[in-house]
C-alpha cells in the first residue's frame, strides 16, 4: 500500500466523492473502494487524512481524484448562501474526479434515462464483453472499452450489453470516434460553449450529457448538469418556481451565473444533499 498524508489546505473525502453518482466503476468493500484508473485495477480507503492506495502512483492519484485542484478556494468562491453553505459543510473534501474523456462519453450516452444501479450493471457488461481482463483476483476487471473495439463488435452490443434504445447511439458515436483520433484534444481546445456544441452533435448527446461529459471528463467546471434533482434544488431554494415554468437553459445559465466559475462544483455539491432538500425550503 502507497500512502500520503492531506493537510488542512488539501481537504478530501473518498467517500463522497465516489459515492455522489460521478462514476460508475467503483465498489465499495468493508471500507475500501476498489475501481478502474484507466488500465489499472485500483483499491483505496481513506483514515481520516491518511489516503491508502495500490495499483496506482501517486501522481495518477493526484491526477484522478484532482487533489491538486485548490479546493478550499473553489468552495469559498461558490459559498454564497445558507443552503450552499449546509451542502459546503456536510460534503467538504467531495471532489470532481477526472475521468478519461471517451469513458465519460459513452458512459453518459449509456446513463440517459436510467438509475444509477443499471448504469453500472450496463456499463459492467460492456467493459466485460468488450475490454482486456486487467486482472484474474476473486472478481476479475477490465479496461473500458475503446471505441474501435464497439465498432468491431457492433453486431454483439445490443443483446450483450442490454443497452437498448442506446446502443444505436453509443455506436454511431463510436463509429465517429474510431475515425477521429483527435476529437478529445478539439473539444478540449475549445471555448465552452463552442465545446458544448461539437459534443451535442454526437449522437445520444444531448444538453444534459454534454455538461456532464463537459464536467468530468474535460474538466470544465463552470458546466452545470441539470438534472430532476437540480431543477427542482434551483427552482424550490433560488428562484421559487413551479415546475415547467422554466427552460433547461435557464435554469443552466442561472447556475452558471449565480455561482460563477465553479458552478460545477455547486451542483455537485447540492446534489449531495439532494435528499435533504426534497421537501421543500429548509433554510
Amino acid at each position: 500500500m502507497h500512502c500520503m498524508i492531506l493537510d488542512r489546505e488539501t481537504p478530501f473525502d473518498l467517500e463522497k466523492t465516489l459515492s455522489c453518482g460521478q462514476v460508475f466503476r467503483w465498489k465499495k468493500n468493508g471500507g475500501a473502494w476498489t475501481g478502474v484508473i484507466g488500465d489499472r485495477v485500483v483499491t483505496a480507503m481513506q483514515d481520516g487524512s491518511k489516503l491508502s492506495w495500490r495499483g496506482a502512483t501517486e501522481d495518477e492519484i493526484v491526477r484522478y481524484f484532482s487533489l491538486d485542484t485548490d479546493l478550499p478556494a473553489i468552495l469559498d468562491a461558490i459559498d454564497r448562501d445558507p443552503v450552499i453553505h449546509h451542502a459546503i459543510t456536510r460534503s467538504e473534501g467531495l471532489r470532481i474526479v477526472r475521468q478519461p474523456p471517451w469513458e465519460c462519453l459513452a458512459s453518459y450516452i449509456i446513463a440517459t434515462f436510467t438509475n444509477i444501479p443499471s448504469i453500472k450493471r450496463r456499463i459492467g457488461l460492456l467493459c466485460e464483453t468488450f475490454g482486456d481482463e486487467i486482472s484474474r483476483s476473486k472478481e476479475p476487471w477490465y479496461s473500458f472499452p475503446a471505441a474501435e473495439s464497439l465498432v468491431k463488435g457492433r453486431d454483439r452490443l445490443p443483446e450483450t450489453c442490454r443497452l437498448g434504445y442506446r446502443a444505436p447511439y453509443l455506436l454511431e458515436t463510436a463509429d465517429r470516434v474510431a475515425a477521429d483520433p483527435a476529437w478529445a484534444e478539439r473539444v478540449a481546445s475549445c471555448p465552452y460553449e463552442e465545446a458544448r456544441a461539437m459534443l451535442m452533435n454526437y449522437k445520444g448527446v444531448g444538453r444534459k450529457v454534454a455538461d456532464c461529459v463537459l464536467l468530468f471528463g474535460f474538466g470544465r467546471l463552470c458546466a452545470v448538469p441539470v438534472d430532476v434533482w437540480i431543477d427542482r434544488i434551483l427552482r424550490n431554494y433560488y428562484l421559487d418556481e413551479q415546475p415547467g415554468a422554466l427552460s433547461y437553459e435557464y435554469l443552466r445559465h442561472f447556475a452558471q451565473d449565480y455561482f460563477g466559475e465553479y458552478a460545477g462544483y455547486a451542483q455537485e455539491y447540492l446534489f449531495s444533499i439532494r435528499e435533504e432538500l426534497k421537501d421543500g425550503k429548509n433554510f
